[in-house]
């Protein structure tokens, strides 16, 4: 069972990303697609930042399920996609070994769907080889609200942490003295986390006197946070 007290940190983790594909989307009904996208994109975007590994894995791309979302794909660029035929990733020896590969055992898990990619995985994960699965709540999707949520009850009651992609961005942060990843969480935030992200841009513009975002996302100004 993991220890619920552990914190994410860029060096205990990893991240998987199952069936974000447009068939399987289409399907979703627990949450609005463009908000999952932009979930799953922002959450890719954050493990680029901090260095986390990530692990993509598709099935039936080419005979149902669609090639993977290209603004995923344009996070990681070289990445290989692992391609299955099983709906659970765990019975894939290719995913396996990527996962083993990096040598950490808390897994961040965004995939569709909900109540059956991701639930047989997270079983089977912890049940074989004591993973620590971070189920990412935000950027999943199932069929219904009730399969979403029943889903991740079951999930939750096998040792599962539900998690949100924003609580993994600032907790792989921690610190906003952490000047290395400082500007690029910023920079995320502001681009994908909503009402937080106005705040930012309001902090930089009104409170701070900050010109505008100059382009290329290059920012000038006092700090936000301070």
């Amino acid at each position: 069972m993991p220890n619920f007290t552990d914190l994410l940190t860029p060096d205990n983790s990893q991240v998987l990303f199952i069936d974000q594909q447009p068939q399987m989307a289409f399907g979703v009904q627990s949450i609005d697609r463009q908000t999952l996208k932009n979930n799953v994109v922002a959450l890719a975007k954050a493990a680029k930042i901090f260095n986390v590994p990530a692990t993509i894995t598709t099935v039936e791309t080419e005979s149902f399920s669609g090639h993977t979302y290209p603004e995923l794909l344009a996070v990681y660029p070289t990445h290989k996609i692992l391609e299955r035929t099983s709906m659970n990733s765990w019975d894939d020896q290719n995913v396996r070994d990527a996962l083993a590969a990096t040598g950490r055992k808390k897994i961040v898990v965004s995939g569709l769907w909900t109540e059956v990619c991701n639930l047989m995985f997270a079983l089977s994960a912890i049940k074989d080889a004591q993973y620590e699965i971070y189920m990412v709540a935000d950027a999943s999707g199932g069929t219904s609200s009730d399969a979403h949520k029943y889903a991740m009850d079951r999930m939750v009651q096998a040792g599962v942490i539900p998690v949100t992609w924003q609580q993994v961005l600032l907790e792989w942060q921690r610190d906003w003295a952490r000047k290395k990843t400082y500007d690029a969480v910023i920079g995320l935030v502001q681009e994908h986390s909503g009402a937080y992200g106005i705040g930012v841009d309001y902090a930089y513009t009104l409170v701070h006197k900050a010109p505008e975002r100059v382009k290329h996302g290059e920012r000038i100004g006092p700090n936000p946070a301070k």
